[in-house]
């Protein structure tokens, strides 16, 4: 059969029928055939990988269009004669599938068939091997030509600039007998793109010295992304400046790199007005605004941007509600993401979306294990943040022994962990006192699994083993770590201490802690817990002073509870709450039949050295307490209490609050800064070890 190049446009067009059913025709020898495969192998492994993604879909379309450039190629040898268009048509496809053999190929035929190829050829098989990946290639035709124009250096400066090759970029951008916008946004998005936005923001000065050129949208934009990667609200305002005095057609992209840029540099003000101005906001410039106002902890005007957005007419998508639901993680704001959760039903979310995924992240930083593993089941395809989520969820509302069984399920299910889910892991055996479990799991992060260790990793085996008193191992495993301990590991170690009374080795931890940060009061208030249970008033009247010396104040203690949608916040010797006298009188009577019950305050941890009786008076208003008797006032008789506590629970109150959870009957939830404490019938879900 011979063929024509009426075969091949029909070919090219997309239709296989002018294509000869037998395989000779396109693998005459089987050298052609290995040469073939061999150039397919990434591309298959593509195929796979879609499939894999349940993107059944695209993986039919890859292998449609790849057969039919790989039979469009094949075809070529059969034409003696090509026409520039058949060339044009066969670079495009190698183009559109990223396929460099092909375009070896075609560029290789291009040269042995005699052909004189353009300039706008020449420059299109530049653009192939840039977009291919042959930087190399590319240069040697730009090298070889004879003739170039424009576009030629354009495209070989933007195929280095993308790559990361900025010297190259710059040594050619620098040679240009002339450049135009495209030249320059080339070079400084390159910059930006590859971290280096003091680069660009000094040639963008440049740019602005040659008053032939001047700034487009494009340029404008990587300018801005420069100011906002180096925080410089000053050149920021002079490219905004700019834009205005030129008259840059300001459309949605410019405005939300504008905002992106004033967000970033910390003024929000502005941000927020030229969100407003914007016209034709999309839901991308909606999301970046309330992101900006969650990451500078304004959440009360995100969650009303929130609410404007969904009254906008706009759709929100799962980075919305993913930013949402993790700053309700964040600041446990359980009845917000309830809300969330329920728009997103109603709309009908991808239910394989990391939006739900932060859904099932969301419930378990609020307590609510049981909702966040219904989440979990109704996830088709949970992806390893579902998995990970879940388990850390179940380590830290005290079920261990959950976490556990779900981390066997995910192994199960040949999903391979990371660092992250083994954090989970170790914690619900520190959290559980399995020490030889959590060693063992410890020791297959990387013997069986293959993962390095982090240093969450060391931190947490360390805390398992110093939480048992088991100090000879935990130092030796810091011996042979082959990073610096961090500040989390050494406050592991110190925590450890101060259950143990381990007054030697808890000196030693207090001591690299002052060193690598010398401000955090927790160390000195550990430090002197350690020594106040020791009865060493005189090491603990020195801590005080070191203290003082070093301008540390301790962060008050700070409870708080919702109730019917308002929160309300409690600290010791606050007297703002109006029913505060009504608490009081209601503690006192609780601790008349605590006492009655066995109950006996803990004042060992009590820093002054004072009268007992003071102590006792101290323990008596810690702020989850006062917490706690405001929210018996003020509930029904038997409804569940969630309270929130920036700062570690005390013996004393964790014991008192079993005793009042037996009296009152009360399902009692208290989340700490380590974890969540469900006290119910006088016992807690910790088992008394955290």
């Amino acid at each position: 059969m011979r063929w024509t190049r009426g075969h091949f446009r029909h070919l090219i067009g997309g239709t296989e029928r002018a294509i000869s059913t037998s395989s000779e025709t396109f693998f005459r020898t089987p050298n052609h055939q290995k040469t073939f495969f061999k150039s397919q192998n990434s591309e298959d492994n593509l195929v796979k990988r879609l499939c894999r993604e349940n993107k059944h879909e695209e993986a039919i379309i890859n292998l449609r269009e790849r057969h039919r450039l790989t039979e469009a190629i094949q075809v070529l040898d059969h034409i003696e004669r090509p026409s520039p268009s058949v060339y044009s048509n066969l670079l495009k496809l190698c183009l559109q599938q990223k396929a460099l053999e092909g375009t070896k190929r075609v560029h290789t035929h291009i040269k042995r068939s005699g052909f004189s190829p353009g300039l706008s050829s020449l420059n299109r098989i530049i653009d192939c091997y840039c977009k291919c990946g042959s930087l190399v290639d590319a240069r040697i035709v730009f090298d070889e030509m004879r003739e170039k124009d424009l576009c030629s250096w354009n495209t070989i400066i933007s195929g280095y600039a993308k790559a990361g090759q900025l010297k190259q970029a710059r040594n050619l951008f620098d040679e240009m007998p002339e450049r135009d916008n495209f030249s320059w946004t080339a070079i400084i998005s390159g910059y930006v793109r590859h971290n280096l936005p003091n680069d660009a923001l000094h040639l963008c000065r440049t740019m602005l010295q040659d008053y032939t050129i001047t700034f487009n949208k494009f340029t404008v934009c990587s300018a801005l992304a420069a100011s906002s990667a180096t925080q410089s609200l000053m050149i920021g305002k002079e490219i905004h400046g700019h834009i205005i005095r030129t008259g840059i057609d300001s459309d949605a992209v410019v405005y939300s790199a504008l905002s992106d840029m004033y967000g970033k540099c910390g003024s929000l003000m502005e941000a927020r007005h030229i969100f407003d101005k914007t016209s034709d906001k999309d839901v991308i410039t909606w999301t970046s605004m309330i992101d900006r106002y969650f990451k500078h902890g304004k959440t009360k005007e995100g969650f009303h941007l929130f609410s404007k957005l969904l009254k906008s007419g706009n759709k929100p998508n799962e980075f919305t509600f993913a930013g949402v639901l993790n700053t309700c993680a964040h600041y446990n704001t359980e009845y917000i993401g309830k809300q969330v959760h329920g728009y997103m039903t109603r709309i009908g979310f991808n239910q394989s979306s990391f939006a739900a995924s932060a859904l099932v992240h969301m419930y378990c930083k609020c307590g609510n294990i049981e909702v966040a593993n219904k989440v979990f089941k109704w996830i088709p395809n949970p992806d390893l943040a579902s998995w990970t989520s879940l388990i850390n969820g179940y380590a830290q509302n005290g079920q261990p022994k959950e976490s556990l069984k779900l981390f066997e399920s995910l192994l199960n299910t040949g999903t391979k962990p990371d660092h992250i889910t083994f954090v989970g892991v170790l914690s619900a055996c520190t959290h559980s006192g399995l020490v030889d479990k959590g060693v063992e799991y410890f020791t297959s992060i990387k013997s069986k699994h293959g993962l390095d260790y982090t240093l969450d990793h060391y931190a947490c085996v360390v805390d398992l083993l110093s939480r048992n008193g088991k100090f000879l191992e935990a130092e030796e495993i810091i011996k042979k770590m082959p990073m610096k301990p961090d500040k989390y590991l050494w406050a592991s170690v110190l925590a450890g201490c101060r259950i143990h009374g381990n007054l030697e080795l808890g000196e030693k931890a207090a001591k690299e802690l002052f060193i690598i940060e010398p401000e955090n009061a927790a160390t000195y208030v550990t430090l002197s817990n350690i020594y106040a249970a020791a009865g060493k008033w005189g090491e603990v009247a020195q801590v005080r002073k070191m203290m003082d010396v070093n301008r540390v104040v301790k962060k008050p203690g700070r409870s708080w509870t919702e109730i019917k949608r308002k929160v309300y916040t409690f600290l010791m010797g606050d007297k703002s709450n109006p029913r505060l006298k009504e608490i009081h009188e209601l503690l006192m009577e609780l601790n008349k039949k605590m006492r009655e019950e066995g109950y006996v305050p803990k004042i060992d941890h009590v820093l002054h050295d004072v009268e007992e009786e003071q102590k006792e008076e101290n323990l008596s208003y810690h702020s989850e307490k006062l917490a706690i008797g405001f929210a018996i006032l003020v509930t029904p008789s038997g409804t569940m209490i969630k309270v929130f506590k920036n700062l570690r629970t005390c013996v004393d109150c964790h014991t008192a609050i079993k005793y009042i959870s037996r009296i009152e009957s009360r399902k009692i939830v208290v989340r700490d800064s380590s974890r969540f404490h469900c006290f119910e019938g006088g016992s807690c879900s910790c088992n008394d070890y955290w």
